[in-house]
């Protein structure tokens, strides 16, 4: 072992560190997209009915506001949601990146030791 074989497994070790830290929030990542995207789906059923009942009687002023505070709520949901959904497929391409720096490294480590490592397993999730 040398000095470059060494930095290769601390950098592998460190990866595989940072890579179980991640995937032990992809549940809660994935819950968190499945818990906003109901009320997002919720509201914005409630703005349709709010704009339909507006659309009947446009002079109505309680309807006009019921419309705006559904559509603002429908709004502010969906941006919710789509940032759960957002910080899920951002863990899940940290994900990919550190299993891909993990097997490049080690195949480098290879070169060095003649060893075989087991492939990095796979946990995302469809």
């Amino acid at each position: 072992m040398n000095t470059d074989s060494l930095t290769i497994v601390a950098k592998i070790s460190k990866y595989q560190l940072q890579l179980a830290k991640l995937q032990n929030t992809v549940p809660t990542r994935t819950n968190d997209k499945q818990n906003d995207s109901l009320p997002a789906q919720q509201s914005a059923t409630a703005n349709v009915t709010a704009a339909n009942s507006l659309s009947a009687n446009p002079q109505d002023k309680k309807a006009a506001r019921q419309a705006d505070n559904a559509a603002s709520t429908a709004k502010g949901d969906s941006r919710r949601a789509r940032k759960a959904a957002n910080k899920l497929d951002n863990l899940n391409k940290n994900i990919l990146d550190l299993q891909n720096k993990i097997a490049d490294q080690q195949s480098k480590l290879i070169q060095f030791t003649h060893l075989t490592y087991p492939p990095v397993a796979s946990s995302i999730p469809a």
